[in-house]
């Protein structure tokens, strides 16, 4: 698996954007489409299932704050585009997602990032944080069964953009430490 320091892969893969029509749901997404942002990736098992929901429409209630900290949230599973369209359609809670929704279908970026389960050959729930140079400098792995936490994947954010050391359970607008 990818881990801090490491660069985040090449890619570029369907996603889908909009639930409305067919015509304007599905964009090309790539690694160089949000330049000089840091990226939330995040990844999940598989759609139509009961813990993903809960996460993807967790991340989608914080994605004002995301994005008010110049950060672009990224979904990701290796269901194709038109799984994503049906489920945005079918699940209350996905109806008005901000953020894309990528399709890995080949199991390409999944495979580089090294977060494909052995056993299901899905992704696991993997969270990244990506600088704007492109650089890994957070990741945490849940397994299929247990749901991560956004309002930590934010918090992790905001104590990396301060390029300052962080104390345990810091948040935004604490002091920070300083060294003698």
């Amino acid at each position: 698996m990818l881990t801090i320091g490491d660069r985040l892969p090449s890619f570029q893969l369907k996603a889908t954007v909009d639930r409305e029509r067919p015509s304007t749901a599905f964009k090309d997404i790539s690694d160089k489409s949000y330049p000089g942002k840091w990226l939330v990736l995040f990844a999940w098992p598989k759609d139509f299932t009961f813990v993903c929901p809960t996460e993807i429409a967790a991340f989608a209630k914080l994605n004002a704050e995301f994005a008010a900290r110049d950060a672009q949230v990224l979904g990701l599973s290796t269901d194709s585009e038109f799984v994503h369209f049906a489920w945005r359609n079918s699940h209350e809670d996905l109806r008005d997602l901000p953020f894309p929704m990528l399709a890995d279908v080949k199991h390409d970026l999944s495979r580089a990032l090294g977060i494909l389960d052995r056993g299901e050959g899905v992704c696991l729930r993997a969270t990244f944080i990506v600088d704007p140079q492109g650089v890994i400098q957070h990741v945490t792995v849940n397994g299929l069964n247990v749901g991560r936490n956004p309002q930590e994947t934010l918090r992790v954010l905001d104590a990396l953009q301060t390029d300052e050391l962080c104390p345990c359970n810091w948040t935004k607008g604490q002091e920070t430490l300083h060294v003698a």
